[in-house]
C-alpha cells in the first residue's frame, strides 16, 4: 500500500505540472502489476501506457513448452487484444530486451515474437539495450528481418552511449531513438545528464529532433527496507522525480540553443507520432 501511496503521490505532483502520459515498461517478469497501475493511474489523473513483452528473464519468464518465438507470441497478442491477466486493459506496447555486447540465443526469440506480434496487432516495439556493445544494431538488423518497419522500433537506453556515429547510424536507418535514462550515471561508466544533454544536442543538430524521445527510465525509487542503498542514493540524483527532464534538462537544452519547437517536438508531437507509427 506505500508503494501505490508514494507512486500516487509522485505522478500527482507531475500531473500538476503538466504531464498527462507515461509508458509504463514493466513487463510480467519484471513483476508487473497491472491493477497497481490502474489505481495509481486513475488516482493520479496520468494515463498509464501498459506493456506486454519480456526482458532478460526468458528460463524463468517460459519453459520448456516454449521452444520458438512462434510459442511466445501469442501471449504477447492476447495481452494487447483482449487485455493482461484477465483484466480487460489492454498492453500498448511490446517490450523486449538486449542486455550484453551480443544478442544471446534466448533474446533472439523474444525479439522473433515482438515482430511475430506486432505484425498480427500493430503495436509498436520498445527495446532494451546495454551500453555495452552497439547491440542496437543487432536488434534492428533481427527486427527487421522479422518483418517490422523502423519506424515502428524505438531503440531504449541509447543515451548511455555516448558513441554519436553510432546513435546516427540508428537514426539514419529510420528508428526512433530513447534517450531514457536521465538523470543517468547510475551504471558505472555510464554518463552523467550534463554528458547525455550534449551528446542530444549533437542529435538535434544533425537534424534528428524528429526521431528522438527523452525519458526517465525508472525515476522514482521507493524508499522501504527492500530497496537496496545503490539504489536509495539515487533519490539524491534526482530529487525532482518525474520532473527532472522538466526541471533540469530542458533549460539546459535551452542554455544550448535548441529551440522551443524542437523541444515540443522531442517531448509530445514524436510519442504521438511512434505509437500511430507514421
Amino acid at each position: 500500500q506505500g508503494s501505490i501511496e508514494q507512486s500516487v503521490k509522485d505522478l500527482s505532483e507531475a500531473h500538476k505540472n503538466g504531464l498527462r502520459t507515461i509508458v509504463d515498461l514493466t513487463t510480467h517478469d519484471l513483476g508487473r502489476d497491472i491493477r497497481l497501475i490502474e489505481e495509481v493511474s486513475q488516482r493520479s489523473g496520468v494515463q498509464v501506457i501498459a506493456c506486454t513483452g519480456t526482458w532478460l528473464d526468458i528460463p524463468r519468464a517460459f519453459t520448456s513448452w516454449a521452444q520458438g518465438p512462434e510459442n511466445i507470441a501469442p501471449l504477447y497478442v492476447r495481452e494487447i487484444n483482449e487485455g493482461i491477466e484477465r483484466t480487460g486493459i489492454k498492453a500498448g506496447i511490446i517490450k523486449v530486451a538486449s542486455d550484453g555486447k551480443e544478442v544471446s540465443p534466448s533474446e533472439k526469440i523474444i525479439l522473433q515474437a515482438a515482430a511475430i506480434a506486432h505484425k498480427e496487432t500493430g503495436v509498436p516495439i520498445s527495446t532494451h539495450t546495454s551500453a555495452q556493445g552497439n547491440i542496437g544494431e543487432q536488434q534492428l538488423d533481427i527486427l527487421i528481418e522479422g518483418g517490422v518497419d523502423p519506424k515502428c522500433i524505438y531503440i531504449g537506453h541509447s543515451n548511455d552511449n555516448e558513441d554519436v556515429d553510432y546513435l546516427l547510424s540508428l537514426l539514419n536507418r529510420g528508428v526512433w531513438l530513447g534517450l531514457d535514462r536521465y538523470p543517468g550515471g547510475y551504471h558505472v561508466g555510464t554518463p552523467k545528464w550534463e554528458r547525455r544533454t550534449e551528446v542530444a544536442k549533437q542529435l538535434i543538430d544533425a537534424g534528428f529532433s524528429h526521431r528522438i524521445m527523452l525519458a526517465h527510465d525508472w525515476s522514482v525509487i521507493l524508499d522501504n527496507a527492500n530497496t537496496p542503498p545503490w539504489r536509495l542514493e539515487r533519490l539524491d540524483d534526482n530529487p525532482h522525480h518525474y520532473l527532472f527532464i522538466d526541471r533540469v534538462v530542458i533549460p539546459r537544452l535551452r542554455e544550448l540553443g535548441v529551440s522551443g519547437e524542437a523541444i515540443n517536438q522531442m517531448m509530445v508531437a514524436n510519442t504521438q507520432t511512434f505509437f500511430e507509427m507514421k
